[in-house]
């Protein structure tokens, strides 16, 4: 991060504008030994870096590429209120307050911090590796946008639209009403990464999503093999895609549940997939679309209306999030 500085000729840089370089450089915040292109599905193993800016996923021996997002969280959250996030006096005390993943929002100077900035960094100190937000979102995000950057590809969006074409008809559904509840900041993103998947009559289909990263790749990518994804895109071979498909398909459930907005997000996608997606299902089925074995079918109490059998609105979260769905204080509502 130091060199950084000089680019700025003494002036001391805002907040945004030091956030936003540290995430244009290419320098890995893990120690710099250890810093290679990561697949986004490939897992490591071994604890390295600092105390203070370790993710609990890098602790727990099981992290990828979401980890480094967390050291940014590290990093924003000191430079806004001049404290670390988790701290204590030993090492292992550190990594307990880590693996609690509570950073305190409260106390002075948060107060006085923006919404956007505060926003950003808690974003980023999800302790679910899941729901933090990518280098390429967090240069859209409200705090640093530039509408003069068009950003980088982000490699989390072939992999979003890989799971989408080999989804079910019920489940892609289910996602096409949560992108029409999608805030405009989230649009901003994927209006963003659409563009530069360069867009033919306003479409794209499997050539578009290789030129694009045949214009991004560099040597790293290509030793980590990460044109094999392609092997599992061929659906879009056949057929092309609108920007209303694309953002059903590049939209991350567990991102869009970390921010404040979420609920209403939800209740309004539940509307359209009344309208648009939801039909009668036995318990039986939607087993079998969430790979849930007979064993565990208690988790779809309530899941399901009597009246009509078709998914409650607890269903539809369940059904977007997996079985591992955080516990909310969610109203149910049994329509």
């Amino acid at each position: 991060m130091l060199n950084l500085l000089p680019m700025f000729q003494g002036k001391l840089p805002s907040l945004p504008i030091l956030c936003y370089c540290i995430l244009l450089s290419s320098v890995s915040l893990n120690e710099k030994t250890y810093s290679f292109f990561t697949p986004a599905d490939q897992r490591l193993n071994d604890i390295v870096g600092s105390a203070y800016y370790v993710a609990p996923e890098v602790l727990h021996r099981m992290y990828s590429v979401e980890a480094d997002m967390w050291s940014i969280g590290v990093i924003t959250y000191i430079l806004l209120c001049g404290s670390r996030p988790f701290w204590a006096r030993t090492e292992s005390g550190i990594f307990r307050s880590v693996l609690r993943a509570d950073p305190n929002f409260s106390d002075s100077p948060w107060p006085a911090v923006s919404p956007e900035a505060k926003d950003f960094a808690r974003r980023l100190l999800s302790k679910d590796p899941r729901k933090r937000m990518t280098a390429a979102q967090c240069l859209t995000h409200g705090w640093l946008r530039d509408e003069n950057c068009a950003g980088p590809l982000d490699i989390l969006i072939y992999k979003l639209v890989k799971s989408y074409l080999r989804a079910t008809p019920f489940k892609r559904a289910a996602l096409k009403a949560l992108s029409k509840a999608l805030t405009e900041d989230e649009l901003i993103y994927l209006r963003a990464q659409f563009r530069l998947l360069e867009p033919k009559t306003g479409r794209v289909s499997l050539s578009n999503f290789k030129a694009a990263l045949m214009r991004n790749v560099t040597d790293a990518m290509m030793d980590a093999r990460v044109f094999e994804i392609f092997d599992l895109m061929d659906p879009l071979a056949y057929k092309d895609m609108e920007f209303e498909e694309f953002c059903a398909a590049a939209i991350s459930v567990y991102q869009l549940e970390a921010i404040e907005e979420w609920e209403t997000i939800a209740s309004t996608a539940f509307e359209y997939f009344e309208q648009e997606g939801n039909r009668p299902i036995s318990v039986e089925e939607l087993a079998l679309e969430m790979n849930v074995a007979p064993a565990a079918y208690s988790v779809f109490n309530d899941c399901i209306r009597n009246s009509d059998g078709k998914l409650s609105y607890i269903g539809y979260t369940k059904f977007l999030h997996g079985v591992t769905i955080r516990n909310t204080n969610t109203r149910r509502r049994q329509q």
